[in-house]
């Protein structure tokens, strides 16, 4: 949960008595440098510290130059200005940059893309249906048709996968950005320009976890449960992969043994991002999660990382893997062949001028004009872009706003066309 303060997910957790767990602030991480060396906790402490130190000072540095800054600066650009300026020693700048490539993990994309001048749209908050709807589950729509006729309100046609119509007053599209990345023309009439630039400009990342379930948690043996070194790893770029990781892309994990009471389970919860997430969901293509050569493959990739944790012995039963399941968010078309939104730096001769933050409220305003809204994590307050608190935020707000339309203060008043119909 990223945030906690006024947090409608939190709220709901607390309805609902869910267990919430927060990692202690002061733990060390467990951090593994590019031979499999396990670095010693303070020095990881201290580097991450650094790293953290100077994705504060981008977030406040993008916020107060955003205008000024070039669109194709990244975020990795600022460190290492930032490094310049601290005067650290080879083998420390090495170990901030390698440490920051984690951010990715973060977007779902490698820290080089991550526009610095829009980064402050990364900052993330501190700290039912109704009653009498008709809700169709498994029911894919394939366009958006708007009536549009001088003098009246205008009305729009859902067509299904089936060929059903269906018709209605006023809709809210809550498809996934990636979604309509591909799927400008299911609307008719076409976009306004000011709509499908902002669908085109703003960035769909590609986060993709793994789930690696053994008989036992092995790795908390050789640490006490409040450390992070039992709760996070992460994995700086490795020389010791080079069969299943030529490019020596960085992971981390977090380990779900470390969860409070009934929540802990000895599950491994690996994150990767980008190019490394598009090769290992490419091993699993047309792969049934059951079959023993998706968990084979799976398990060949990640085994270089699990078998640095301490505990580890080929033959102990206990580090033998009883399930592995990966996400494949980049291959689902109704997630949109992707994660969620990212802000990339963009190049000025190709893309012309990028507002991101304008594009984002351009969406956030949608087509009231068609009877056409837009709501998702995409169009949420700049402090929760990318959550699922955000796309909470963005349906109750444009919710709110159809309500206004007729002149509906809460929503809880029904209004009726000319015909003695409730407005649908």
């Amino acid at each position: 949960m990223k945030g906690t303060d006024h947090n409608p997910i939190l709220d709901l957790a607390e309805k609902t008595r869910d267990t919430t767990f927060s990692p202690p602030e002061d733990a060390i991480p467990s951090l593994y440098d590019e031979l499999g060396h396990l670095v010693e906790g303070q020095i990881a402490k201290k580097h991450s510290e650094l790293v953290w130190g100077i994705i504060s000072n981008a977030f406040k540095y993008s916020r107060e130059n955003g205008p000024s800054i070039p669109p194709q600066s990244s975020l990795m650009d600022f460190f290492r200005n930032e490094v310049k300026g601290k005067g650290l020693n080879d083998a420390s700048s090495k170990l901030v940059f390698q440490m920051a490539r984690m951010w990715g993990d973060f977007v779902g994309e490698p820290i080089e893309k991550q526009s610095l001048r829009f980064f402050w749209l990364e900052e993330c908050i501190e700290g039912g249906a109704l009653a009498k709807a008709e809700l169709q589950t498994s029911t894919k729509v394939t366009s958006f048709k708007s009536s549009i006729q001088s003098g009246q309100p205008p009305s729009v046609a859902i067509t299904t996968a089936s060929n059903d119509i269906v018709k209605f007053d006023e809709v809210i599209v809550t498809c996934p950005l990636g979604w309509l990345k591909r799927n400008i023309s299911s609307f008719s009439p076409t976009l306004p320009p000011r709509i499908t630039t902002a669908i085109e400009h703003i960035s769909y990342g590609r986060l993709e976890k793994v789930y690696i379930t053994f008989p036992a948690a092995f790795w908390l043996s050789s640490y006490p449960l409040e450390t992070v070194s039992a709760f996070f790893s992460q994995f700086l770029p490795p020389t010791y992969a080079s069969d299943q990781n030529p490019e020596r892309w960085t992971t981390e994990c977090v380990s779900l043994a470390s969860l409070p009471g009934s929540c802990a389970h000895p599950t491994l919860l690996f994150y990767f991002h980008g190019p490394c997430a598009q090769h290992v969901t490419s091993l699993i293509h047309g792969l049934d999660p059951a079959s023993k050569e998706y968990f084979s493959r799976l398990d060949a990739f990640f085994h270089p990382y699990y078998s640095l944790l301490p505990g580890y012995s080929s033959s102990s039963p206990d580090c033998e893997p009883s399930g592995i399941l990966v996400t494949n968010w980049q291959n689902d078309e109704l997630a949109g062949f992707g994660s969620y939104t990212t802000f990339q730096a963009s190049d000025p001769a190709k893309d012309g001028e990028v507002q991101l933050d304008k594009d984002i409220e351009t969406l956030r305003e949608g087509c009231p004009e068609r009877g056409i809204w837009f709501a998702g994590e995409h169009t949420a307050p700049f402090v929760a872009l990318g959550t699922v608190t955000g796309a909470y935020w963005s349906g109750e707000a444009v919710a709110k706003r159809v309500a206004e339309v007729y002149g509906l203060s809460g929503g809880h008043e029904s209004k009726q066309d000319s015909t003695g119909q409730p407005v649908k």
